[in-house]
């Protein structure tokens, strides 16, 4: 847990200080700084599939909770829910849109609320949280790097960066995306590590709710073959009442409307900057036919994932390991940028960030190598 809070803030502050300090996004650096397109290439590929992928089994969890709760079939539901956040994203204008994800965050209180109404043992959590109970095999570290994978997840890091260039063409700091470098202060740096710092610790304490729930009540029962979310939601009905079943699920769904877009605009960034496309949600869709068809494309390929009989438990719990996987070269090149002094200016890393941004990388790095080792060998 402490890895989890500490790792994930200091990439995060490196990310959001990129995007901040050069006006680009996270691929537009990396293209314009490391020429080599067969890495960047090669791990946007394999982004973009994990992306999709992720994004289908929230489109099929907020579908199967909905249907749960009002009838009609599942697929209509997850066209439904498909149409309407494709729609949002591209017509919705970006100071909008923003106001609109900012507040879909107070569904993320329905997790602090259930984990208060069940039953828990919390002096067996905070105990497990402290000491972990340790197994190094391969089902222990498939579940680290899963958990990694969640909270460091590369999706984080390409959509960390470009926001802080849509915000500073929001705030008139900056004509273009990728054009210019927007006159940033100490002051402005220092709003966005607050900004970041709370987003991290806020994101890792839900994660922390969830997981205290779940073990609470599921795992408290012996059932821990749930294959969708609208299974999670209805098992916790005879465990928890009917009021906790309602506030989980409408946990889903709003957790669902929150991700989806933030994915599907990740991958859209990462596609686009890579490409050399116009980019930016402040953009309309005649000037930006690219971007926003990246963004349709991989949602309607999540749709289209969840026509593939695979359980969306482990979509998203497969999904979050090939993350892990993905992540620490990421971290790294993360790193190189955030410490040169030709891009970033007077805003480079200390010392300490470097030192703790490596070690976040390195432990990604050894649980993913273990973990392969464990397959292979």
């Amino acid at each position: 847990m402490l890895y989890r809070k500490l790792g994930p803030g200091f990439i995060q502050e490196m990310c959001a200080r990129i995007g901040l300090v050069t006006g680009k996004g996270l691929a537009g650096n990396i293209k314009a700084h490391y020429k080599s397109k067969i890495l960047l290439y090669s791990l946007g590929f394999l982004f973009v599939i994990a992306t999709s992928i992720n994004i289908g089994a929230d489109l099929g969890a907020m579908a199967a909770v909905v249907q749960l709760m009002f009838g009609l079939p599942f697929v209509l539901w997850l066209l439904i829910i498909t149409i309407l956040t494709v729609l949002l994203e591209i017509f919705v204008s970006y100071q909008v849109y923003a106001r609109f994800l900012k507040y879909l965050t107070f569904s993320l209180f329905a997790y602090f609320i259930t984990a208060i109404i069940v039953k828990q043992d919390w002096g067996a959590a905070l105990y497990a949280t402290v000491i972990p109970h340790i197994v190094f095999n391969e089902q222990y570290l498939l579940n680290i790097v899963a958990i990694l994978g969640t909270t460091i997840s590369p999706y984080l890091f390409f959509w960390q960066a470009s926001e802080e260039g849509e915000e500073e063409v929001a705030h008139h700091k900056l004509k273009e995306m990728d054009q210019g470098r927007p006159r940033v202060g100490f002051k402005d740096i220092k709003d966005m590590r607050l900004d970041t710092v709370m987003g991290m610790f806020f994101s890792n304490l839900v994660m922390f709710f969830i997981i205290l729930t779940t073990a609470a009540t599921l795992g408290g029962q012996g059932i821990t073959d749930i294959a969708t979310a609208a299974e999670a939601a209805e098992a916790l009905r005879p465990l928890a009442g009917d009021f906790t079943f309602v506030l989980f699920a409408l946990g889903i769904i709003g957790t669902g409307l929150l991700a989806i877009p933030i994915l599907a605009g990740s991958a859209s960034y990462a596609v686009s900057e890579a490409l050399g496309w116009r980019s930016g949600l402040y953009r309309k869709l005649v000037k930006a036919h690219g971007f926003y068809g990246v963004i349709i494309i991989a949602t309607v390929a999540g749709l289209l994932v969840n026509f593939l009989s695979v359980p969306p438990f482990k979509m998203l719990y497969y999904t979050a390991v090939l993350n892990g996987l993905i992540a620490p070269p990421l971290m790294v090149l993360i790193i190189l940028i955030a410490k040169r002094r030709d891009i970033m200016g007077h805003y480079v890393n200390s010392r300490f960030s470097n030192v703790m941004g490596s070690l976040a990388a390195v432990i990604m790095a050894v649980a993913g190598l273990a973990l392969i080792s464990t397959i292979f060998i």
